[in-house]
């Protein structure tokens, strides 16, 4: 395997690196305390949460198995050339772990938290079942000649689609509702600099060993950071353009502990002194 021609650029690899996984892990954090403060999950998307799982579980197997897998490695090597790097790094691993962790506690937070009508949609759960349907048909296809290296990028094809759909249901939420009230946007803006951060990261080791393998050797990191940055990009505009009268509305005088109103169907139930009626949204 390829060693680092610049130290100070290694450096900077690392440090991107985990700048981006540190956004991205803190990232479903504002989401989940919100929920726990509201003791409310109206708002959030239960198919965003399905999809998510799907998309880490899948990014997982694809990290952990090149990072861990000397076998894997091998076939990659041989695939795109000894004279090449590793296209994952530790931090890669960290991040969809520490994502799962959070989905389940989310989960926990649905099953108990007010939810109004929300539900996870048939749609959801079909797209849910039919791609770990095609991810054990590729096991399956695998397992006779040894195509590891080919069925994890599967798994890492899966996970690009799945980042693809899985910000749709919240998108399509917040248009109907016309209104971001219960879906918190700081998320948002730490995936959006962690998408960023990848991208510079990936491109620090292209300059380094002078080629751009890495792009398309693992071409699920890029495309992950680029849709990212594309539906952080939408909801940055529906929260602060679109619905932003609408945020503000709730904000007048509120009860600092509870600063986030509870939503029920399409009217907002606010605990603010402000506001003896309901505001319709």
């Amino acid at each position: 395997m390829s060693s680092w021609n610049s130290i100070p650029m290694e450096i900077i690899y690392e440090v991107l690196g985990w700048i981006s996984i540190i956004c991205w892990a803190f990232a479903g954090y504002p989401q989940l305390i919100m929920n726990f403060r509201r003791k409310s999950v109206v708002g959030l998307s239960f198919d965003y949460v399905v999809l998510n799982f799907t998309k880490q579980s899948s990014y997982l197997i694809y990290n952990a198995t090149l990072f861990f897998s000397t076998t894997v490695q091998k076939q990659y090597f041989d695939k795109y050339g000894y004279d090449q790097m590793i296209p994952v790094a530790l931090s890669d691993v960290f991040f969809p772990l520490h994502a799962i962790l959070l989905i389940f506690v989310v989960s926990v937070q649905i099953v108990f938290f007010e939810r109004g009508n929300q539900k996870v949609s048939k749609a959801a759960i079909a797209i849910f079942v039919s791609v770990w349907f095609f991810a054990a048909a590729c096991l399956y296809i695998a397992i006779p000649t040894h195509s590891w290296l080919w069925l994890i990028s599967m798994f890492n094809s899966i996970q690009v689609f799945m980042t693809l759909i899985k910000c749709s249901p919240q998108a399509f939420l917040n248009f109907t509702r016309k209104s971001t009230a219960g879906f918190s946007i700081d998320p948002i803006l730490l995936d959006l600099t962690g998408g960023v951060a990848t991208l510079v990261q990936m491109s620090v080791q292209s300059i380094d060993q002078g080629s751009w393998v890495n792009f398309f050797g693992n071409i699920g990191k890029p495309l992950l950071a680029l849709v990212s940055i594309a539906f952080d990009l939408i909801f940055i505009y529906q929260h602060f353009v679109l619905y932003h009268m609408k945020a503000s509305k709730v904000s007048f005088e509120c009860d600092p502990e509870s600063i986030e109103p509870l939503i029920k169907d399409s009217v907002i139930t606010s605990n603010c002194k402000g506001f003896p009626q309901p505001i319709d949204i």
